[in-house]
């Protein structure tokens, strides 16, 4: 199975309201993001064993750990959580832009260093979050 058929499996996986939630989630960052490299995580680390939540990535982001040693991740993610939807916005070296910049603007979403989460798309206003992800979009890694 291919990264895009990943992905529609895992939104049409999802609760009604929520899978037409990101799916239009999804078709807004490909617009913005039209060239962009696609990912898909399926959620479970090398032993098969299930870690996290599965991740829709979006774009290339270069992370530099100490050791001096790189990995390859996506610029920007989403994923579905218990309790709604939640949107990554990787190598924002300003841990507190993203709260200052759109949290109070948003609307009904907890906005933290990189990962802005909320219960539903008519919960947020949609352009905040699309200039938050403009902005993660043209970050270099």
């Amino acid at each position: 199975m291919n990264i895009q058929e990943q992905i529609k499996e895992y939104i049409a996986s999802q609760p009604e309201t929520k899978c037409s939630d990101m799916q239009k989630l999804h078709h807004t960052i490909l617009e913005l993001m039209p060239a962009c490299k696609l990912w898909f995580l399926d959620g479970k680390n090398s032993e098969n064993k299930t870690v996290s939540n599965p991740n829709i990535g979006y774009g290339l982001y270069t992370i530099s750990y100490a050791d001096g040693t790189t990995k390859e991740f996506y610029q920007v993610g989403m994923s579905a959580n218990t309790t709604g939807i939640s949107v990554y916005i990787m190598g924002i070296y300003d841990k507190t832009y993203l709260s200052k910049n759109f949290g109070e603007k948003i609307g009904k979403a907890s906005v933290t260093g990189y990962c802005i989460k909320f219960k539903a798309l008519k919960d947020i206003h949609i352009e905040v979050l699309e200039a938050a992800i403009r902005y993660g979009a043209k970050q270099k890694p």
